[in-house]
């Protein structure tokens, strides 16, 4: 098979059974797949069907097995406490085996649910891959989760055990999980039988005795277990998206697809080779953290590594830096939210060209828009190529991206890339008809998604089908709006909601964002539309200056309201801006636009529980009033 992307791209989708049963070679399997594309329940798709294997061996085992245990597999860093630790694969093993044993012991079964409720530990990875190692079904709930949100995904998943640690550490203080875990059990109609719980020296909390385990006495009397083969389309996870609301919506992720696919990421998009370091900073509650923390650089054979920290105030905005320095990361990734923080404490690149960055290759950037300042300020103080990418809770990996592991595609600052293999990526206009290239449109990408993308929701198949498949049947909906160039590189305006029609005028927020954030002054931007009794909608900004701004708030709105009128033009009819202090987001870095247009439009709004901050919010609603 040629090597080439563009080779590779084509042969993906016009041989997609053949594409993949090559790359599935890579993988250990207990018994081969009968079908490779299983099309019998479509558009419900699925892949290596009759195909037997264990994803914990996978990513643990057979690297033991082929003689490399006494390499770091993962390594476990943490500022807040002070504290680093390494676990070789041949120690990773005994640590999860006998992890395994304990959830057996407690009555866990393949098919069984069991909730991971941590902060970032390397018990937290452990526990997934115990989970995985006997077929029970792992749902990471992000450690920051307020009681009732715990709750409405303890009542979704009906975990049979929750696995929990007695608090978590932010450079703001304590968080007591334990006591977050308790109200959720208390709310929550279904009724957990165990916990186990991970006692951390900060903060020991008090056990029930008849429902809770002490972690480190559990794991003591513990047993191995051995890796428990399961069909390929067995559910590996559920992980609930961030922002729902209501019922919780959880993706469920396979073994079989999501081996293989992140195995192919791996040395292909992120140029990570086995017995390599990569560095994601980001959480295990997410994606992200899930995709590459956990499996795939595990799964590659690499060694990961696990922060326990900030990009800046643990201690600094050289956070990051020292990481790679220490530990000699080949790969970065992280998300655009935690560049423009290090950039606004680190306008001119200090405590870059403090560390030795010399291992370092490529630095990724994904889970919003990277906005173009920001990647070109990372590539001028980097000296590595700056790759954004795109993908989805529902995706698992990239959509579009660069592969750099194949090849150095040319770069187009303020894109997501070209698809990925597998992806055969549309843009719609609103009655379905394909755009041209260049027009901004719904994105979509067409059945059958590749291996590793989501099975379904958990519990819910018509809401996967109508949430996803309805709207343009035969293709699955991003959400995202956007264009695909004259090149073929994805542009990712907003989500579909973003677009603001301004007097029957399509405009996407995503562009005048663009345009606000490359004003020197300007390090981070949001734009939603409010409602006009003339034009429809009109675009409303919210600027972030940097630290180094002392100028006039008005003068700095005047200059950008000209900027976007020179650069998207007088029907953008942008003259709604105002300068603040920071932006609400989640925890997981994405601005919640969303809220800011309700609270702008004078609608009904709620907290949401992903909130990082929620005086953040109180700030920005009291703008919004005025």
């Amino acid at each position: 098979m040629s090597q080439d992307y563009n080779s590779l791209y084509h042969e993906s989708l016009d041989n997609p059974e053949g594409f993949w049963a090559e790359q599935a070679g890579a993988v250990d399997w207990d018994r081969p797949w009968d079908r490779v594309l299983d099309d019998s329940d479509a558009p419900f798709y699925r892949w290596f069907s009759g195909g037997q294997l264990n994803t914990c061996h996978n990513a643990v085992d057979r690297h033991v097995d082929a003689g490399r245990g006494e390499q770091d597999a993962l390594v476990w860093d943490s500022p807040v406490t002070g504290q680093t630790r390494r676990y070789s694969y041949a120690e990773l093993q005994d640590q999860v085996s006998r992890l395994a044993g304990v959830l057996r012991d407690l009555g866990v079964e393949t098919g069984d649910r069991v909730i991971v409720y941590m902060p970032m530990v390397p018990e937290a990875a452990m526990a997934m891959l115990a989970c995985a190692r006997i077929g029970a079904i792992h749902s990471v709930v992000f450690g920051g989760f307020a009681g009732p949100e715990l709750a409405k995904r303890i009542d979704d998943a009906e975990p049979r055990v929750i696995l929990s640690a007695s608090c978590g550490i932010e450079p703001s203080g304590m968080v007591d999980y334990k006591s977050l875990l308790d109200e959720a059990l208390e709310r929550s109609d279904h009724a957990v039988e165990r916990c186990l719980i991970l006692q951390r020296e900060v903060h020991r909390c008090e056990l029930d005795a008849d429902r809770d385990l002490d972690w480190e006495a559990a794991m003591a009397e513990a047993a191995p277990a051995a890796c428990v083969p399961v069909d390929a389309n067995h559910p590996l996870y559920i992980l609930y998206t961030s922002g729902t609301t209501g019922r919780p919506k959880g993706i469920v992720r396979d073994h079989g697809g999501h081996a293989v696919a992140l195995l192919w990421t791996m040395r292909n998009i992120y140029g990570v080779a086995p017995g390599e370091v990569m560095f994601t900073a980001s959480d295990v509650g997410w994606v992200v953290g899930h995709s590459y923390i956990v499996y795939g650089p595990l799964l590659n054979g690499s060694t990961t590594i696990i922060y326990e920290g900030k990009p800046i105030g643990t201690p600094d905005a050289g956070a990051f830096w020292r990481i790679c320095e220490t530990y000699g990361a080949r790969a970065l990734f992280t998300a655009p939210t935690a560049l423009r923080a290090i950039k606004k404490e680190d306008p001119e690149g200090e405590f870059i060209r403090r560390y030795d960055l010399s291992k370092l290759r490529a630095f990724f950037l994904a889970g919003e828009r990277s906005d173009p300042d920001s990647v070109r300020w990372a590539d001028r103080h980097l000296g590595v190529p700056i790759l954004d990418h795109w993908w989805q809770t529902e995706t698992g990996w990239a959509i579009a991206g660069y592969p750099y592991g194949l090849e150095e595609m040319p770069v187009k600052i303020g894109t997501a890339g070209r698809p990925m293999p597998g992806y055969d990526v549309r843009v719609l206009d609103e009655e379905g008809e394909e755009m041209p290239r260049g027009e901004l449109g719904n994105i979509v990408i067409r059945l059958p998604m590749p291996p590793g993308t989501m099975l379904t929701l958990w519990g819910n198949r018509e809401r996967h089908r109508d949430g996803y498949l309805m709207r343009y049947p035969g293709h699955y909906l991003t959400g995202d709006s956007g264009v695909v160039d004259e090149d073929g590189y994805v542009h990712i305006m907003s989500r579909i909601d973003d677009v603001i029609n301004v007097a029957g005028h399509r405009l996407s927020t995503g562009r005048l964002e663009e345009v606000l954030s490359d004003h020197p002054a300007v390090v981070e931007a949001a734009v939603f539309g409010v409602r006009d009794a003339t034009k429809g909608q009109l675009p409303m900004g919210l600027v972030v200056p940097g630290s180094a701004f002392d100028g006039d708030d008005k003068a700095l709105v005047a200059e950008l309201v000209q900027r976007v009128r020179e650069e998207v033009g007088p029907v953008a009819a942008f003259r709604q801006c105002v300068v603040v202090k920071r932006l609400p987001k989640t925890r997981s870095g994405k601005t919640l636009r969303g809220t800011m247009r309700s609270i702008a439009n004078g609608e009904e709004w709620n907290m949401p529980a992903t909130i990082d901050d929620p005086a953040v919010l109180d700030e920005i609603a009291g703008y919004l009033k005025r």
